[in-house]
């Protein structure tokens, strides 16, 4: 019997979980869930929790678990709006200094609020400076405009949409194109070696409303993005930043895996495939890590579940 073997290649970029994927659970527990489901790495959304402030908690957290954390959420959500006080340049001086410490490479910023007018008017430079500051790479992350009354209001400046800025690394988010109603393709595509940092999620969009659904589950080209980002040797982050607080521990973790495995699946571009005798009747996908040699091994079952051999 002849099946045959269709052998991928993929790009060496870790596949990270964020620890607000985890909520309403705390940050210990996004640690637990990454290293129980196989994540590459942790990124640290920084909230009023204690431990996602706490640098000697998060490294032992880290040591424990065997994971490492490789990039820094800064508090600048309307929600961490008092975390580590009320000064945006402040936030990412210890957002920096969180990611040195523990060994991070990425910050991931958002634009600033219209209202914050004098930290708006300094942002995209004051970017550039802390850049030539220190090896932690600043990914600023796309937002979106509001629908209010019929109107779009826009509550970033000096802008939502990162193409019209200047900033040397970008973080491309997928549930935040759904709700900007942007091409992701096209962006991804503009941004070319900017981009630097993926927020993999799904969305609908038409709503004010940030979905951050599970990978596959909204209209959003979670698949092609992956795709794209293989062919072209993506060597940044592909963080998984969705909604599980409606979930229950057992479902958080099935949702979770879920979702690994629909990047691990899509992350990846073909090579030639090679007749195989005596093989199992599935068909397996032979996943080869680049540069490392090592093989990891996925195999497709015939209903689409995908199982580690």
């Amino acid at each position: 019997m002849v099946v045959q073997v269709n052998a991928i290649q993929v790009p060496d970029a870790p596949v990270v979980l964020s620890t607000a994927s985890v909520y309403p659970e705390r940050t210990p527990a996004a640690f637990e869930i990454a290293a129980e489901l196989g994540y590459d790495g942790i990124e640290v959304m920084v909230t009023a929790d204690p431990v996602s402030q706490d640098i000697d908690m998060l490294r032992r957290l880290s040591e424990y678990h065997q994971i490492p954390i490789t990039a820094i959420h800064a508090p600048c959500l309307i929600f961490t709006q008092r975390v580590w006080g009320r000064d945006p340049w402040i936030k990412l001086i210890k957002s920096k200094e969180m990611a040195e410490a523990l060994g991070a490479t990425t910050v991931v910023v958002h634009p600033a609020f219209k209202w914050q007018r004098e930290y708006a008017r300094e942002f995209e430079s004051g970017i550039l400076k802390m850049r030539d500051e220190t090896d932690v790479i600043f990914a600023v992350e796309n937002m979106y405009q509001v629908r209010m009354r019929g109107k779009e209001v826009v509550p970033y400046a000096p802008s939502w949409n990162p193409l019209d800025r200047d900033y040397p690394n970008v973080t491309l988010d997928l549930s935040h194109t759904a709700m900007s109603q942007s091409d992701a393709m096209d962006m991804a595509r503009q941004l070319g070696d900017r981009l630097s940092h993926v927020h993999l999620a799904d969305g609908v969009g038409g709503q004010n409303f940030d979905e951050h659904l599970i990978p596959g589950r909204g209209n959003q080209p979670c698949a092609e993005l992956l795709e794209h980002l293989a062919n072209n040797d993506y060597r940044g982050q592909i963080v998984l930043e969705v909604n599980t607080r409606k979930s229950d521990r057992e479902t958080r973790l099935t949702e979770l895996a879920e979702a690994l495995a629909f990047t691990r699946l899509h992350f990846a571009r073909s090579v030639p495939p090679e007749p195989r005798s005596e093989q199992p009747e599935r068909e397996q996908i032979v996943v080869r890590s680049v540069p490392a040699p090592a093989l990891r091994v996925f195999s497709v079952h015939s209903d689409g579940t995908v199982s580690t051999d």
